[in-house]
């Protein structure tokens, strides 16, 4: 994976849908060992979770009342949101690198934050928006 292009092609195969980190995993996964790799690490991104929520979900309401767990939590849920933040951050400088780029990111922008619009369609629109791009020369 240490081509520039594979890497670039990982993100982009992530963004296509929920949940990049799994995204890329199973598109690395394929990419070194075909789909037996791919399914091995989808499986191995998701059954941790899996297994940390279905073990741990009968407690979390219980350490929501605790004053010290509940600050705990909340202090998880605040440097959740700062990463989240700063990923997103990072994506935008890596990706608003052309006009093409920003008329599309200013417009879905509008769409999710003006009307709310599920992400699926911004994925969607955006794609057809940079095929139609393509097409006609604009990148």
């Amino acid at each position: 994976m240490a081509d520039g292009c594979a890497f670039a092609d990982a993100v982009a195969v992530s963004q296509a849908t929920p949940g990049p980190f799994f995204t890329v995993a199973t598109f690395i996964g394929f990419v070194l060992a075909g789909w037996k790799g791919a399914a091995l690490a989808t499986f191995g991104m998701f059954l941790p979770a899996f297994i940390y929520v279905g073990l741990t979900s009968r407690y979390l309401p219980r350490l929501r009342k605790s004053s010290l767990a509940g600050a705990f939590l909340d202090g998880v849920n605040g440097a959740a949101v700062a990463l989240m933040s700063f990923v997103g951050w990072q994506f935008a400088r890596a990706a608003l690198v052309n006009v093409p780029a920003i008329v599309i990111g200013a417009v879905s922008a509008v769409f999710v934050f003006r009307y709310k619009i599920n992400t699926t369609w911004l994925v969607l629109g955006g794609a057809v928006a940079g095929i139609a791009m393509r097409w006609l020369g604009w990148s």
